[in-house]
């Protein structure tokens, strides 16, 4: 049981995703989980090698994962992002702005409703990871 989307073109990475510590104990890594309350600052020396990070999401309302992952992209992560867990519909718009390209999900998500969720909203109001234009910039250029 359980779901998994992707929302980008190009081929997942399957190479399984060790723990924080043991990525930084290897040199040869290039796939990574982080556990809730995790610090994602911790990859940023290594964002060149990663080719997936997996961001737990233990509960739907711990929110930590969406700011692991805008620290991440922010510091130009251009690798896979997956989200992994408690991942819920009403979730899947935001994760996506927050640069999440994946998700696997522990529930059973009907991708006509996940589609619905990603198309859900034509405009934004603040600025995110996915680079589009919020709504006032496009009402004041």
């Amino acid at each position: 049981m359980g779901s998994s989307f992707r929302f980008r073109d190009d081929t997942p990475h399957e190479e399984p995703a060790v723990t924080l510590d043991a990525f930084l104990e290897q040199e040869d890594a290039t796939a990574v989980r982080l556990e809730a309350g995790e610090d994602a600052r911790q990859l940023i020396p290594y964002l060149d090698r990663l080719q997936l990070i997996e961001i737990s999401f233990p509960r739907f309302r711990d929110g930590r994962g969406f700011s692991s992952a805008r620290v991440l992209r922010e510091a130009g992560y251009k690798g896979e992002l997956r989200a992994e867990g408690d991942v819920l519909i009403d979730l899947i718009f935001f994760m996506r702005r927050c640069g999440f390209d994946s998700i696997v999900s522990e529930h059973s998500l009907n991708p006509v409703d996940v589609d619905a969720a990603l198309n859900r909203y034509h405009h934004v109001y603040q600025n995110a990871t996915d680079n589009a234009v919020p709504i006032w910039k496009l009402r004041h250029g």
